[in-house]
């Protein structure tokens, strides 16, 4: 393996039965899993090339039992991996042999939800999709969809700040949580926060929104949800160079037009989603834009029609605008399956940094060259309109050096992605993935006190402690 995990605490894991005694009074008995078979189900997340047994999986239900968990974990020092649903792709959620995997998948509920004030309070362990679906009898959305939303959890959300296809006009996790329930290491809940726009003092929220689990446990959350538009109509747009297609997502922000969302598929992704969700999607071209506008009719119409004026400029080689909630339903399935349809055929690494929309053009202009220059292909799938990209690196991880390969190739993307402006990540976090390129990004001096302020929640490091920070150079408490 090419990513170094730290070494495990040895006397932990000589006591491994003595904390799972300590630990049974705390759960119910289905919920504190310890044989291997079990266990082995929670090895790994998304970054499924790594795999590492934890200790032990606890499955609380209430924010109490969450507690009474973290404050032995933390009585007789060991370490804790929070989970949501495990969709993680930067390996934000692996474990590690001397640590418990702490999982919220039982805390599904809907606690409250306040139409008037635009507010649903729920349960961390509630998949994001499930939040629309328990406020759409009302008109209401929950506006984050990440590609993994029928899977993933809010409270992985928050760990990673992640966004999805929308978030060009709805913004990501952060712009749309207003507060939460934390349980921190030593097992002390604090409530960040609130059912109300912003709360008075320093912006904790925004401190935890992100800090990818090291922080404490989110157990509840409050987030905005927002009134469903009249309507909505994507349109496909096809165009034979993919710097014509990153230059006229430039063309469309620069001229003032926030459209829903800005998808980008190049060729590859295109015939490999096509051969999958028969969407429509035109197999000729070597990019493609997903472009969505919303309103009523004729608002939906005259930005379509400054879209296609603009796009004009730009050579296309095909428009198609959706005609039916049918058509754009199709078009929307093949984008949110791309990931999914890629596994059908290949192996992968899905990467994910952010740029400046403007140099959309000379990015995915070097990303095919830095794979090519490694012997692989690959399919780019992501969200133009705010720069976050996610190449997918096609390897066969039956050939032995290649997983080495798409690593690296990963890695030179995301140091391009720096040196033109941007960040070495949008939505997915750094985990171990991107941790000792935190250095790339960052000068000692930035690391050092960003550790400074994770101490202050977790001075021990037990809460996920291999994860964000390069294993070299950590600052103690």
């Amino acid at each position: 393996m090419s990513i170094r995990f730290p070494d495990p605490d040895a006397a932990i894991v000589a006591r491994r039965e003595a904390i799972i005694e300590g630990l049974r009074p705390l759960l119910a008995p289905e919920a504190l899993v310890t044989s291997e078979d079990e266990r082995r189900a929670f090895e790994t997340d998304g970054l499924t090339a790594y795999r590492k047994l934890p200790l032990a999986v606890a499955l609380p239900s209430t924010t109490a039992e969450v507690s009474a968990v973290m404050a032995y974990c933390h009585a007789n020092g060991v370490r804790v991996v929070p989970r949501g649903a495990g969709t993680s792709l930067a390996g934000g959620a692996i474990a590690q042999e001397d640590a418990i995997i702490l999982g919220v998948g039982k805390m599904t509920r809907v606690l409250d939800m306040d139409f008037e004030n635009r507010t649903a309070r729920v349960e961390a362990g509630i998949t994001n999709l499930a939040i629309s679906g328990a406020v759409s009898h009302e008109g209401f959305f929950y506006a984050p969809d990440p590609s993994s939303q029928l899977a993933c959890t809010i409270a992985g959300n928050i760990a990673m700040n992640s966004g999805g296809a929308h978030c060009l006009k709805y913004g990501v996790t952060t712009n749309n949580l207003l507060g939460v329930t934390l349980v921190t290491n030593d097992g002390t809940v604090v409530e960040i926060g609130g059912a109300h726009l912003d709360a008075p003092g320093y912006d904790l929220l925004g401190l935890i929104c992100g800090s990818e689990g090291q922080l404490g446990i989110v157990t509840e959350a409050t987030v905005r949800i927002l009134r469903a538009a009249e309507g909505a109509r994507p349109v496909l747009v096809g165009f034979s160079s993919v710097e014509d297609a990153g230059d006229c997502v430039a063309a469309i922000i620069a001229a003032g037009i926030i459209p829903v969302a800005i998808e980008y598929m190049d060729k590859e992704a295109i015939l490999i989603t096509e051969d999958f969700a028969k969407a429509g999607y035109p197999r000729d071209a070597e990019a493609m834009l997903i472009i969505e506008v919303e309103g009523c009719d004729a608002e939906c119409e005259a930005m379509l029609a400054r879209i296609e004026t603009i796009a004009q400029g730009f050579r296309p080689t095909s428009i198609r605008v959706s005609k039916s909630e049918a058509e754009s339903a199709a078009i929307w399935k093949g984008r949110k399956s791309a990931f999914g349809a890629t596994g059908r055929i290949s192996d992968y690494v899905c990467m994910d940094g952010t740029i400046p929309t403007g140099r959309l053009g000379h990015v995915l202009e070097r990303i095919g060259a830095i794979c090519a220059g490694h012997g692989l292909r690959v399919a780019n799938v992501f969200h133009a309109g705010d720069g976050n990209l996610h190449p997918l690196i096609l390897f066969d991880i039956n050939r032995p050096g290649e997983l080495q390969k798409a690593e690296a190739a990963g890695d030179e993307i995301l140091k391009l992605c720096v040196e033109v402006g941007g960040c070495l990540t949008g939505e997915h976090g750094v985990g171990i993935e991107k941790r000792e390129l935190m250095r790339f990004q960052y000068t000692q001096a930035d690391l050092d006190q960003q550790m400074r302020v994770r101490n202050v929640f977790d001075p021990l490091w037990l809460m996920n402690p291999a994860k964000v920070f390069p294993l070299e150079g950590r600052v103690a408490a």
